[in-house]
């Protein structure tokens, strides 16, 4: 079951009394579609996390977009695109939900609170998208890892456990944030040396983070 957090969409249109959803189990690496695919289906990430990546024609990769357990991804087939514009690969071991296009679209026109709560969630990560754009053109690298680490770990304000990242390596980290991963490998040594995170191969964020990133100046 997906974990319901402000920032998700949980609804009666992936049970499998409404939906009939097929859940596939992806392991570290595995692709979930692949641009050019048939855009024919809404995923949910039941468990685990899914990355999204675009690759220019030079070779170069980058990160567009992550989702957590009960996230939605794949929604642009609602809107009629054919194809895929890019590529989902779980990130480590996880489980996805798959509703095919026809049904979910059935779903929607039959139920209006179930179009309600996707518009909704659709709206957040539009807002999301547009505060991570003016990341990248405002902020420095380090202050786009710290938050990027702060939103992967799902931290509000008045969070003080720690939360385990254990599947995010340096690589996926740095593509996300727009930097090399050597520059990432700096940043996370020195954010263990201030004691904002725990990193010996699993990924732990401390609250002291956010605290770092509400107080760093913009650069």
């Amino acid at each position: 079951m997906a974990k319901c957090t402000p920032n998700t969409f949980c609804s009666s249109g992936f049970d499998k009394r409404a939906s009939h959803p097929t859940i596939g189990h992806y392991a570290k690496g595995q692709l979930i579609f692949s641009k050019g695919d048939c855009s024919d289906a809404v995923f949910r990430v039941e468990a685990g996390n899914v990355k999204l990546t675009i690759k220019s024609s030079g070779g170069k990769s980058a990160v567009i977009a992550v989702f957590q357990a009960g996230e939605c991804f794949g929604v642009g087939c609602l809107r009629g695109k054919e194809l895929r514009r890019s590529t989902a690969t779980s990130i480590g071991d996880s489980s996805v939900a798959r509703v095919g296009k026809t049904i979910m679209l059935r779903r929607l026109r039959a139920e209006p609170a179930l179009a309600k709560l996707l518009i909704a969630y659709l709206l957040r990560r539009v807002s999301r998208s547009e505060d991570d754009h003016a990341d990248q053109l405002l902020h420095s690298s380090e202050r786009r890892l710290a938050r990027l680490l702060l939103l992967l770990s799902d931290f509000a304000s008045d969070s003080a456990h720690v939360v385990s990242l254990a599947e995010f390596d340096q690589g996926t980290l740095a593509q996300m944030v727009g930097t090399t991963r050597s520059r990432v490998s700096h940043f996370m040594n020195e954010f263990r040396k201030r004691g904002f995170i725990e990193y010996n191969g699993d990924l732990k964020v401390h609250k002291a983070l956010l605290s770092f990133l509400e107080g760093s100046p913009n650069s």
